[in-house]
C-alpha cells in the first residue's frame, strides 16, 4: 500500500467517526518530516478520542500500527504517527 492509499483510507476512518475539516496535506515536496499530514476536528472530547479511536482500530486491522500516539490523557489534540502518514485530530 502507498502512503497516498494509507492517508486517503485514514481519512476515510475519521469519517465513520462524523469528523469534519478532514484535510489531506501532501507533504512530500515540502519536508522530509512525513508524506502527509491528516487534519481533522470534533465537537467534544469524546468525539475526538473516538476518531483517534477509529483510525487505530482500523489501520490496525490493515496491519499498520502507529508507531507513537500523543493527546489520549487530555484529548484535546491526539496526534497517531505512523511515520509517513501523521493524524492530527482536534476539538
Amino acid at each position: 500500500m502507498t502512503t497516498k492509499t494509507l492517508a486517503k483510507n485514514i481519512a476515510n476512518l475519521t469519517f465513520t467517526k462524523k469528523a469534519h475539516d478532514v484535510i489531506i496535506m501532501d507533504l512530500k515536496k515540502l519536508t522530509d518530516v512525513a508524506d502527509y499530514f491528516i487534519l481533522c476536528s470534533g465537537d467534544s472530547d469524546t468525539q475526538v478520542k473516538a476518531i483517534a479511536d477509529a483510525v487505530l482500530d482500523g489501520a490496525g486491522k490493515n496491519g499498520f500500527d502507529a508507531w507513537r500516539t500523543e493527546g489520549f490523557a487530555q484529548r484535546q489534540w491526539i496526534i497517531l504517527d505512523y511515520v509517513d502518514v501523521v493524524v492530527h485530530v482536534f476539538q
